[in-house]
């Protein structure tokens, strides 16, 4: 199962012609690695997913295995996700074979398939995988909204370890009304509203900004979990470091920071980025 209350959702690191760049997302990892982080997701909620054809989320793979300190050090979660059920499946079929510890696994953006259709194609995918699964529910970029019922009847399979839920984050606490699992845990996509979204029962974290701050991210959501008191100084800080990731686009602002370190992360594919 998946233990960690905490990941950083990391960029893909591109070069100067939008080619994919494996190295350097590796050592973005690898410095998150000693600041203490311990668990990543690859390939999932930085908006990039779909940019990725299979054959460059296959090389991620294959390169991420051979980096052993990390595969056995950290929780490595991957994202799966296509317009095509075809190559999901294909990419979950590699990922069983590896230390990967789990997966997100986003749904087709645009087609909008049924509900019915989405729960098959659920199935499939965690049955190629037969990794402990993230459901990642995200309307606003796919257009599909996972119903309550589809989320309640997944939880019932012990493979599904929570919900990633980035649509209306007050079905949060409907979802707890109805799922009984101890095991089972609700994630925020990054940090927007997060105090809130802790009060109605998220109780993980994706982040976004702690790939530019990660202990500083780490620290402030464990305090919200636990009910601590947050001084007025951390709060300040905290708000910075939303400030700089958030204003203007994410992604462009977390890649410059991460540049700025010597790692890299290079550039955003186009039209990210054209600013």
């Amino acid at each position: 199962m998946l233990n960690e209350t905490f990941h950083i959702a990391v960029p893909t690191a591109f070069l100067e012609d939008e080619s994919i760049n494996i190295q350097g997302t590796i050592d973005h990892i690898w410095d998150l690695y000693k600041q203490g982080v311990k668990s990543v997701l690859v390939c999932g909620s930085t908006g990039e997913q779909h940019s990725l054809n299979l054959k460059e989320k296959i090389e991620i793979i294959n390169q991420l295995v051979l980096e052993k300190d990390l595969m056995n050090n950290m929780e490595i979660i991957f994202g799966v996700s296509s317009i095509r059920q075809k190559e999901a499946e294909e990419l979950a079929k590699i990922i069983r074979n590896t230390n990967i510890s789990g997966i997100l696994l986003g749904y087709p953006p645009y087609v909008l398939p049924t509900q019915a259709e989405a729960l098959i194609y659920t199935k499939y995918i965690m049955d190629y995988s037969n990794k402990p699964t993230i459901l990642y529910n995200n309307p606003n970029r796919t257009g599909f909204d996972l119903s309550l019922e589809n989320i309640v009847q997944l939880s019932k399979m012990e493979l599904v370890v929570g919900i990633k839920e980035a649509g209306k984050k007050e079905r949060v606490e409907l979802l707890k009304k109805e799922i009984k699992r101890n095991d089972f845990h609700y994630y925020a996509g990054g940090e927007s509203e997060l105090e809130e979204k802790v009060l109605l029962g998220f109780d993980r974290l994706s982040s976004i900004a702690g790939n530019v701050a990660p202990i500083e991210i780490s620290e402030w959501f464990n305090k919200l979990l636990s009910g601590q008191e947050i001084t007025k100084q951390e709060r300040l800080k905290i708000e910075n470091i939303l400030i700089e990731v958030y204003q203007g686009t994410p992604l462009v602002n977390i890649k410059k920071s991460i540049n700025k370190k010597g790692i890299p992360m290079g550039i955003c594919r186009s039209p990210i980025g054209n600013m």
